[in-house]
């Protein structure tokens, strides 16, 4: 069962404060240098130290880079060619690109244009990417845990960009928090646009579910504020209530071609929904459409959500959690005339419950020998019941 991670933005958030908290909860910083080396970036390394805000230890965390970029300007079509023609794994390539995806939305917007003519400037620097896609691998090595997050606090007045003087929280930062809670508080910049874009992208906001803190771990920031300490908080929790670990998503769909439906539930499936389906639903104005439903771990939610919106007409997606009993499972083998076939086992206190043929057997059984599927599942069910 997937695991809990609260942040609480104390002082703020940025990058190098999430990957300090990472590496404060007990993360190798060997394993997390390992785990970016498929990105081949060079002329960088880690600084770790430990710090102190108001009375409160923590480990601080430098990008450090050998020389320093002139101008450390990169395209946002450049940053996702680099991330997706990577070694990375699946699930860090998602969770890193759906972070500058939003990025480059939220700069899109502000800018007025096109998302493909976004060119990043600070966090087109090597240390920015190095902290978001270093955000997902740190999550990799959480055990891709439901990450929850607290209302950051944005700060005020204003600061020097590559654009001249803007406000403070900047324009992009708080594009990328619309629609989250939010604190509007403190002095100076607390919240940067690259701790936003890994708390839209990869949190859920709002109060945390039930939950048994296991470790905690405290990310040093590079300030050191008068009114609070600049500090993110990182608990690593699990559950309390099992039964509370998932989440249906749903989206309506009223102008999507049936062709897409194969593709949405393959790739789903894929990065580990748990079931999807869809039902016909009659929707505004009398229009036949489809709800498309997914029920997954909270750890899967922003990755899967993606998917629906790249693959899907949908323009919005709903989400709330639910609770699951489920019997326990197991697989059994039974030899038939067609060959071997996997069994799923439901059990209930111990006791066999159900036993189903797993179909992808039963098909490559059938398709092996040029019989019927419905003899094959019918052979093995009899097999199973024969050994008694």
């Amino acid at each position: 069962m997937s695991e809990l991670l609260y942040l609480e933005p104390i002082g703020g958030i940025a990058g190098d404060m999430f990957l300090a908290a990472a590496l404060d909860l007990g993360v190798d910083p060997r394993a997390l240098e390992n785990a970016l080396e498929p990105l081949k970036l060079e002329g960088w390394h880690f600084s770790i130290s430990r710090a102190e805000r108001h009375g409160i230890s923590g480990t601080h965390l430098d990008v450090v880079l050998e020389q320093p970029e002139d101008h450390p300007h990169r395209h946002w079509r450049d940053i996702r060619q680099m991330i997706e023609s990577s070694a990375l794994s699946p699930g860090v390539k998602s969770k890193a690109l759906a972070a500058f995806t939003a990025l480059a939305r939220a700069e899109a917007h502000v800018h007025g244009v096109d998302i493909e003519a976004i060119q990043f400037h600070e966090v087109g620097a090597v240390d920015s990417i190095v902290d978001i896609v270093g955000a997902a691998c740190v999550l990799e090595l959480l055990g891709d845990p439901t990450v929850h997050a607290a209302p950051p606090p944005l700060g005020s007045g204003v600061m020097r960009s590559a654009h001249g003087m803007i406000p403070i929280p900047g324009p992009a930062t708080l594009e990328l928090l619309k629609d989250r809670p939010v604190r509007f508080e403190g002095t100076g910049e607390l919240t940067t646009p690259t701790g936003a874009a890994l708390l839209a992208a990869l949190t859920r906001s709002g109060p945390p579910p039930a939950m048994i803190p296991r470790k905690v771990g405290f990310g040093v920031g590079t300030k050191d504020f008068p009114d609070r300490p600049n500090l993110l908080r990182a608990t690593l929790a699990s559950p309390a209530d099992a039964k509370a670990a998932l989440w249906v998503l749903e989206a309506n769909l009223d102008d999507a071609s049936p062709q897409l439906f194969a593709r949405i539930f393959e790739r789903l499936l894929e990065q580990g929904a748990l079931d999807v389906w869809v039902t016909p639903a009659l929707m505004k104005k009398g229009r036949p459409g489809q709800l498309l439903g997914v029920l997954c771990e909270g750890g899967r939610r922003a990755v899967l959500e993606r998917i629906v919106f790249e693959e899907s007409t949908t323009l919005g997606i709903r989400a709330h959690p639910v609770e699951r009993q489920a019997l326990s499972r197991r697989f059994d083998t039974v030899e038939t005339a067609f060959g071997q076939i996997r069994m799923k086992i439901g059990e209930l206190d111990g006791r066999v419950l159900n036993a189903a043929p797993e179909y992808e057997d039963a098909l490559a059984r059938a398709r092996e020998k040029n019989a019927a599927l419905k003899d094959v599942l019918a052979a093995a069910i009899a097999a199973w019941r024969a050994r008694g």
